[in-house]
């Protein structure tokens, strides 16, 4: 080992990327669920560094915790990875030779490797770093034998600036599939906003694959609430869902003239269906636990199957105001006599919001 180098130090641990300027939010999501299971854990996290650290006492409460995360994902975690080691003082000239030996400690095989950064100003410097050695790590486990493709692990380096790393797994059937927990999608010709984008990604985040081609089939339905000017009416057009547009302001010409759209000059928070849709998807500007009811509503009523909303977070205790509003809707189920099925999640392509998936079984 290089001089300069500092050995591996173990932790026992995880290590969730997230949104940079809310570290602190992702950080008191750890903390309630560790209160709730008493683990005895902390987080470490620093302001606009896109990632937090959450320590816990020992493997067994670390394996406790890991437990019980996996049936139920965190709203403000991208991707959540078990911590195993941190790698300080890393020699520019050879950091493999250093990362190695903590990469073998794991006691692990992967079925792949990825060199990560988180999403910060500075993360995003490393990009071509992480690119040159992610080729050269790939080469190196293989020669070792670390590489199986049968592996339900997948290895994370998260190089947090170019001497310091942590070396982290993924269960790959417990884990976003995308490095940084970023899919990476491509503004759509012919969308009239940039927000389609945000609707297609919960899409991909919050349903799995066989829920998408189940409830996402051509002839169906939808009510898009405050649809100008049409972006996510268009992700459901596209996949030749009829949907109803309601909103006061001017829709796109070709959403109007695809046959698929019928545009209603109505007050989102007092439209009623006259008939039950399949889907009701809502990014209206509006207080979020006046959204959570209105949603509450339509699912308690039936006029909806699967509801897709925006909540629009304040800048203090966001955690909190996602969990009122969790509040709010399960009340309108159990008012149903219905149990509520929640996904929330901060999403690479929202804002000051979550966009949350709900329906009621």
């Amino acid at each position: 080992m290089p001089d300069t180098a500092l050995p591996r130090r173990p932790i026992d641990g995880f290590l969730a990327w997230c949104r940079p300027g809310f570290e602190n939010d992702c950080a008191q999501e750890l903390a309630a669920r560790d209160a709730a299971l008493a683990t005895g854990g902390y987080a470490r996290a620093r302001r606009d560094s896109g990632y937090v650290e959450f320590i816990l006492a020992d493997e067994a409460s670390a394996t406790r915790y890991d437990r019980a995360l996996r049936t139920d994902a965190l709203i403000f975690a991208r991707q959540w990875l078990r911590l195993h080691a941190r790698v300080d003082r890393l020699p520019a000239t050879d950091r493999l030779a250093v990362l190695m030996p903590a990469i073998r400690a794991t006691g692990l095989t992967f079925a792949d490797a990825w060199i990560e950064s988180p999403d910060s100003t500075e993360g995003r410097e490393l990009s071509g770093l992480c690119r040159a050695l992610n080729t050269a790590l790939i080469v190196a486990m293989k020669r070792e034998r670390l590489i199986a493709a049968d592996s339900r692990w997948r290895l994370h380096l998260g190089l947090l600036d170019p001497a310091t790393a942590l070396v982290a797994v993924a269960d790959v059937a417990h884990s976003a599939p995308w490095p940084g927990g970023i899919p990476r999608l491509r503004f759509p010709r012919g969308a009239p906003s940039r927000s389609t984008l945000k609707l297609e990604e919960a899409f991909f985040v919050l349903l799995d694959a066989g829920e998408r081609e189940r409830w996402l089939r051509p002839g169906m339905s939808a009510v898009d609430l405050g649809a100008a000017p049409g972006g996510w009416t268009w992700q459901l057009a596209r996949r030749s869902i009829h949907v109803t547009a309601v909103d006061n302001g001017p829709m796109d010409a070709g959403l109007l003239e695809s046959g698929l759209v019928d545009h209603r000059r109505e007050d989102g928070f007092r439209y009623q269906p006259a008939r039950p849709v399949d889907w009701l998807v809502c990014d209206m500007v509006e207080q979020p636990r006046r959204v959570a009811a209105r949603i509450g509503d339509w699912l308690a009523a039936g006029w909806c199957r699967h509801a897709v909303f925006n909540l629009k977070l304040p800048m203090k205790k966001r955690y909190d105001e996602v969990m009122l509003c969790r509040e709010r809707v399960a009340e309108a189920a159990a008012g149903a006599g219905k149990r509520l099925d929640w996904r929330a999640r901060q999403l690479y392509h929202d804002r000051e919001e979550v966009t949350v998936y709900a329906t009621l079984r």
